[in-house]
């Protein structure tokens, strides 16, 4: 954060010697607790209908966050999470002493308050103060005394001032909380159980990510983060679960972006005896419920392009939808020559991929999946890219995979899971032998994950959810930093007086 250090070195010297006087004078600025009655949200509902310069005798307790002071004192906005509400603080109801110790307060503290309630000849709700008590002596001055908090890193550093100086990244939280809830609700409402996987794993399956590896001592073995939860909901799917979701942290080994954060928060769920074609419309429904948690019933607009949520949503082959774009049909090119020929043609790079699927993926990414603005499922992927996947019961070298695209981005990935233990051995082998030749996001091979299989899972439905996504795109935010509360930050390092060098967050 780039911050004058010899001016906030001195503001809080100033503020260190007003917590020393508030002391002296046998003020504890750090005491246990504050019975507050009403939030400054509720008050301003109850008290909707007080005319200007009426009063009341009602006395109410409140509590929360100085932001700002006018008239040496006598007005004090003060924040709780649900808003503001100010305090009119007068020599008719407080007593000299309690007006000068208001005046080691800060901006930043946080006061109690007891007094009644009054609207001011400005119309201004107001709680008319006849007692306070100061609950936290603030050390380090907001950001209005500082240089440069407008710089977006230095926001995402510091979040808690963030949240402090803006109220509308506490509410994207906020909404993002009730996504989750919407979702859980959804699925528990639906049968499902939410059981928790492991997050240190001996292979780290379920997806083409590159993990983190770690080390447990007792063991004497590397363990990996997990990048996915899939295998492991499977299992439990094989033990007679039959509908079942994780919601929780996934872990993967690669750059930082807009849209990537090294962990980010995914939904895995299974359902038995489903397929692709049911899962779509299970998804849509979920994901509409979660659009309605905070956007009653208004329309999505990211960046000024408004995104119709309404049912039911476009499903495309992916071959079609390239076709629709580029005019190329895939459907008859079959071969692998064939198929780096014609997206050299389009000029998408292929020499690092090795199979006509990677190639038809690859063209899809390229130049199609920009262009999906609203809820699109793409459908029908290539065999070759989806190594978990049941083959497509009509359509050769297919799968019955969907992934979901709103705003040129992936939102979710559902499949008709694949079940059958010998198929999969050979998919997870290629994987294995991918990975041998250095391809580090390549699948191990999973032989206790392939053992549960040769005991039997049902036919199965499955889907993942990016949260992180799915959130910016209803909150309209543009980074993935902005939807998390604290994302991950590459550490400052500075020089000292010495000459050493010390890592600061």
């Amino acid at each position: 954060m780039s911050i004058d250090e010899n001016e906030n070195n001195r503001l809080r010297a100033e503020r260190l010697r007003k917590l020393k006087s508030l002391q002296e004078e046998g003020v504890n600025p750090y005491p246990y607790a504050f019975g507050r009655t009403h939030k400054a949200e509720q008050l301003q509902k109850i008290y909707e209908g007080l005319a200007p310069g009426e009063e009341t005798q009602d006395v109410v307790k409140v509590c929360g966050r100085i932001m700002n002071e006018r008239n040496t004192w006598m007005f004090v906005d003060l924040y709780d999470e649900s808003g503001k509400i100010q305090l009119f603080c007068h020599k008719e109801n407080l007593s000299e002493q309690d007006l000068k110790r208001l005046r080691l307060c800060d901006k930043g503290d946080f006061l109690g308050a007891t007094g009644t309630i009054r609207r001011t000849k400005q119309g201004e709700l107001s709680v008319k103060v006849n007692s306070y008590d100061i609950l936290t002596k603030s050390l380090q001055p907001l950001p209005d005394s500082w240089q440069g908090f407008t710089d977006v890193e230095a926001r995402y550093r510091h979040r808690y001032v963030d949240m402090i100086i803006n109220p509308e990244v506490r509410e994207t939280f906020r909404k993002r909380s009730l996504v989750i809830k919407a979702i859980r609700d959804f699925l528990d409402n639906r049968g499902f159980f939410e059981i928790e996987t492991p997050v240190l794993q001996v292979e780290a399956g379920g997806a083409d990510a590159r993990p983190f590896i770690t080390h447990h001592n007792a063991l004497g073995i590397d363990l990996y983060l997990r990048i996915a939860t899939e295998l492991h909901l499977k299992r439990l799917i094989v033990g007679g679960f039959e509908r079942v979701y994780e919601l929780g942290r996934i872990f993967r080994n690669e750059g930082i972006s807009t849209r990537h954060n090294p962990e980010f928060t995914m939904l895995e769920l299974y359902a038995a005896y489903g397929d692709y074609n049911e899962l779509m419309d299970f998804t849509e429904e979920m994901l509409v419920c979660a659009h309605d948690a905070i956007c009653s019933g208004m329309p999505v607009v990211f960046e000024g392009k408004e995104i119709n949520f309404a049912r039911p949503w476009k499903r495309l082959r992916m071959v079609d939808a390239i076709k629709g774009v580029t005019g190329v049909d895939f459907t008859n090119i079959t071969t692998y020559e064939d198929a780096k020929v014609a997206a050299l043609k389009l000029g998408v790079e292929v020499k690092d991929l090795e199979n006509r699927g990677a190639i038809v993926n690859e063209v899809f990414e390229a130049l199609v999946e920009h262009t999906l603005l609203h809820p699109t499922f793409i459908i029908d992927y290539p065999v070759e890219v989806s190594p978990l996947t049941k083959a497509h019961r009509k359509n050769t070298g297919e799968v019955e995979r969907f992934e979901l695209f709103a705003l040129g981005r992936e939102l979710a990935n559902g499949y008709s899971e694949l079940n059958d233990p010998l198929d999969q051995r050979k998919r997870l082998e290629e994987q294995a032998r991918k990975k041998a030749a250095g391809d580090l996001e390549a699948m191990p091979m999973d032989q206790d994950f392939l053992l549960a299989l040769e005991y039997g899972m049902p036919p199965t439905m499955g889907l993942g959810v990016g949260i992180d996504r799915l959130v910016m795109l209803l909150t309209n935010s543009i980074s993935i930093r902005d939807v998390i509360a604290f994302p991950t930050m590459k550490p400052l390092v500075q020089e000292t007086k010495e000459g050493r060098q010390e890592t600061r967050l």
